[in-house]
């Protein structure tokens, strides 16, 4: 009996214990980019920007089931009207869902002009998930839903246009056109100043000097001047989707400098690195130490670099297209929407012709959250 009460308790091991010990086993064996992501999500306000962006990626995606209307579909009787008001209850208080009233033309004596106003007697029920006007989704899947519709109807959130084209669905379809360029003209300088930043900063020398001096050209010229000449070289007979292309190589071409200039001055600082001449002694080529071991090095750097890059290739586009150098009508973009809105008149009368110039806003501030979130993440020195 003194043996059996001699053996010793058995110890419980402490679950909060354990749960520690596998975060910390986790953390230290975690991957490069998996310490980026933790980090990055205790950035409250790159979460919100990340969310932004993926609501735009998703207009972009599914703009035409987004959108209630087509790019160029005209109301002929809501010429420049006002955003149509979204209703729960009608006039007595009952409730009656989602609707719009009908709108009748009005003759105002005291501005001599036909002012558009709301008929409380004719309610149009909002039917979501609702057959509406044919398109083909990317110009390949033909389709008839809509997010939204009303039957036999308009329904204008923002507003309509000097032809009765609804804002609203121009925006959207705008969205998919000023973030593709920002897409497909980030990859081409990306590639560009990778493989250019990359040859300049490894090799040094000769090939050095004719890159930077080349650098320094292209960004000493005024970017103004340089756009009406390459406005003016692009034929008028283009097709709009051809001046899309032409646009947005042309974006991807003069804005690799920046990301040249990083690229190299990383290699520069790592050329000398034991690891690079462990990969000599090994055999590798130039071309296989840079691209399977320099670069990835600091490969958190380039994408944080990418990021940053998008808010500029929106507003270049949007600035080009809204003095006229960029693109133009059929196309839809934002700056071509803004176009619109560049007197006086629209100004005074009608200000929802300036709904795009808030999504542009809202997009580049999305950009900047999310680059300053992936920037304090890939600093190795952040906490």
């Amino acid at each position: 009996m003194s043996a059996l009460n001699s053996t010793p308790p058995v110890e419980i091991p402490d679950l909060e214990e354990q749960t520690m010990d596998r975060a910390k086993e986790s953390f230290y064996t975690a991957t490069q980019f998996q310490l980026m992501w933790l980090k990055f999500r205790r950035h409250k306000l790159a979460i919100i920007g990340m969310f932004v962006l993926a609501l735009f990626l998703i207009a972009m995606l599914f703009a035409e089931f987004l959108a209630p209307y087509g790019s160029q579909s005209r109301d002929a009787d809501y010429l420049f009207g006002k955003p149509q008001s979204i209703h729960f209850f009608d006039d007595d208080g009952n409730f009656r869902g989602m609707f719009v009233y009908s709108v009748i033309s009005q003759f105002n004596i005291d501005t001599m002009q036909v002012d558009l106003v709301e008929d409380r007697s004719e309610i149009r029920p909002v039917n979501f998930f609702a057959k509406g006007e044919p398109y083909k989704m990317w110009g390949l899947i033909k389709g008839d839903l809509h997010l939204f519709h009303v039957e036999d109807a308009f329904i204008h959130l923002f507003g309509t246009d000097s032809l009765g084209r609804d804002v609203y669905s121009r925006v959207i379809f705008g969205t998919r056109t000023s973030l593709s360029i920002g897409f497909i003209g980030v990859i081409i300088s990306f590639i560009l100043g990778l493989a250019i930043g990359g040859v300049s900063g490894y090799f040094g020398g000769l090939i050095d000097d004719i890159v930077q001096r080349m650098i320094e050209f292209i960004r000493s010229i005024p970017t103004l001047p340089l756009w009406m000449s390459l406005a003016a070289i692009l034929p008028k007979e283009w097709s709009p989707l051809r001046v899309y292309f032409a646009v947005t190589v042309l974006l991807g071409f003069l804005s690799w400098t920046t990301l040249a200039r990083r690229v190299r001055g990383k290699l520069i600082s790592m050329r000398e690195e034991d690891f690079v001449f462990a990969a000599r002694i090994a055999g590798s080529s130039d071309a296989r130490i840079i691209w399977r071991h320099m670069i990835p090095a600091f490969l958190s750097y380039i994408i944080v670099d990418l990021t940053v890059s998008f808010p500029a290739m929106i507003l270049g586009e949007t600035t080009l297209s809204f003095i006229g150098l960029g693109l133009r009508e059929p196309v839809v973009s934002w700056g071509v929407l803004l176009q619109a809105s560049q007197n006086i008149k629209a100004i005074e009368q009608h200000p929802w012709l300036f709904f795009p110039a808030i999504f542009v806003v809202i997009s580049v501030l999305a950009f900047s959250l999310v680059g300053d979130g992936m920037r304090d993440a890939a600093d190795p020195y952040s906490h």
